[in-house]
């Protein structure tokens, strides 16, 4: 109701000042910003073309490079540090080319720790500790497992292999038992052969003469 009052009002008021019905009224009300519009856009300066930037030049990834066994610290080097060499990491003793991936492994990725690692133990507890970056996997539980698995076949998918970690197994300790019996056969050895000739020493010893007959009379020796 208030609305319909409010237009009425306008039109006496446009009737009232200009003489014109209120359609003739928004109808050359219209027709002046059309025209306004079309002069103003022959005055003003043409835009100036949009130049796109040439796309930047994305080298191609080299082809990987077959390591073959390297060592734990041979793998550091392949941590994207050198932009130079290809980006490598490790699950369960498998090295990966990840140069594809440079932006989640590569310096400042998420997972940039993982790089150039056997990170086995870290995928599978999904920890960004420095102590799980490693490939010991013992003592996980098998939820760990499982997930260190999915890892496993995501990057058998995905990556190329290019080596294997080469593990050091160290050598067991002989047993203390074992070592305290073979000093005791050696030292026994020497024993037993003093002992043999101490007796035969003693046997020349007690040896009685011997008697010779010369002549038909005994004579000792």
């Amino acid at each position: 109701m208030a609305n319909l009052q409010l237009w009425e009002t306008l039109k006496a008021a446009i009737s009232a000042y200009t003489g014109l019905s209120p359609a003739t009224f928004f109808t050359v009300l219209a027709l002046a910003f059309a025209f306004y519009y079309a002069i103003s856009g022959f005055f003003s300066s043409p835009e100036a073309p949009r130049t796109r930037a040439p796309p930047e030049e994305v080298k191609p990834l080299p082809p990987p490079v077959q390591l073959g066994e390297i060592t734990e610290e041979e793998l550091k080097v392949y941590d994207g540090s050198d932009p130079e060499k290809p980006l490598l990491m490790a699950i369960k003793g498998q090295i990966y080319d990840v140069s594809q991936s440079r932006m989640f492994y590569g310096p400042g990725g998420p997972y940039a720790l993982f790089a150039g690692k056997d990170a086995s133990r870290a995928l599978a507890k999904m920890s960004f500790e420095e102590k799980d970056l490693t490939g010991d996997i013992s003592g996980l539980g098998p939820f760990e497992l499982d997930a260190l698995q999915d890892w496993e076949y995501k990057f058998m998918g995905k990556y190329i292999t290019v080596g294997t970690v080469k593990r050091t197994i160290p050598e067991p300790d002989a047993p203390a038992g074992d070592s305290l019996e073979a000093a005791n056969r050696d030292g026994a050895k020497p024993a037993e052969n003093g002992q043999s000739e101490g007796a035969a020493g003693e046997q020349a010893e007690v040896q009685p003469p011997k008697e010779t007959t010369v002549g038909g009379d005994a004579e000792r020796e």
